[in-house]
């Protein structure tokens, strides 16, 4: 059996080019990131963590995390819409990473590894932004936006995979899975 260690249903429905024969499970887990790493250590720290509580002898665990990252600096979700426009401002007419870290537990043997799919903003004004917020959309989203919906709209172009700014590199966890 696989275990997705994620609620994120984007996650499970990336998972689903994959296989349909997955369960769903989540554990509250602390975090908190380890003073002076760097994004791509984060997110691969965040899904080791996510994924390790659930690890056994028998099923196959994948825990993800994504976040955001422009200039070193990582971009979680947003607490509120001014702390969404302040994000979506300092992406504006920039290039961005997009920083996917993914464990797969199997018994003994553990990957963990991350993805990176760089993006770029269009300049954005002042209305587009409010528009945007105004949609809900970047409230859950790492880096105050989504790919996948209205954010589509501020993307001038990306470099890498598609999936990864979605949440889950399939591609790539395809090929992990096949040696593990």
């Amino acid at each position: 059996m696989i275990i997705l260690a994620s609620k994120s249903p984007r996650r499970q429905e990336l998972i689903r080019l994959i296989t349909t024969d997955f369960e769903v499970k989540s554990a509250r887990v602390d975090e908190t990131l380890p003073q002076g790493i760097s994004p791509q250590q984060a997110v691969e720290y965040l899904s080791r963590i996510k994924a390790q509580p659930f690890a056994n002898d028998t099923d196959i665990i994948i825990g993800a995390d994504t976040v955001v990252s422009i200039d070193n600096i990582i971009l979680g979700k947003p607490a509120d819409k001014d702390d969404a426009r302040r994000m979506l401002t300092m992406l504006s007419g920039k290039w961005h990473s997009v920083l996917t870290g993914v464990t797969v537990i199997k018994g003994e043997k553990t990957v963990t590894f991350h993805q990176e799919t760089k993006v770029k903003f269009f300049d954005l004004t002042d209305e587009e932004i409010d528009r945007y917020i105004a949609t809900g959309e970047p409230m859950d989203k790492a880096g105050a936006y989504g790919i996948q919906g209205y954010g589509s709209l501020l993307v001038d172009r990306i470099d890498g995979d598609y999936f990864n700014v979605v949440g889950l590199p399939v591609s790539r966890l395809n090929r992990e899975l096949n040696f593990i």
